[in-house]
């Protein structure tokens, strides 16, 4: 199982607009998107600092995709 890369609240944000995901509400430096299909999550936006590891995965496991997914759309 691939690690999981370090990413900033951009990149993620591009990553999940590629997967088809809408934002549809910010408090704060919380934003939170979804899809059509019901999946939702919440991106923490802190500009400049990199997303921790445990809230990437909990955004993975809301998103339904592997880390090997995840990676393979980042670098696309």
């Amino acid at each position: 199982m691939p690690k999981l890369p370090i990413v900033k609240a951009r990149e993620l944000i591009r990553v999940l607009r590629k997967l088809g995901f809408e934002e549809f509400h910010r408090v704060g430096s919380h934003a939170q998107f979804k899809r059509g299909d019901g999946r939702r999550t919440t991106v923490p936006i802190h500009s400049g600092k990199d997303i921790k590891k445990k809230t990437l995965k909990s955004i993975l496991d809301d998103l339904e995709i592997s880390i090997k997914e995840f990676i393979k759309i980042l670098k696309s």
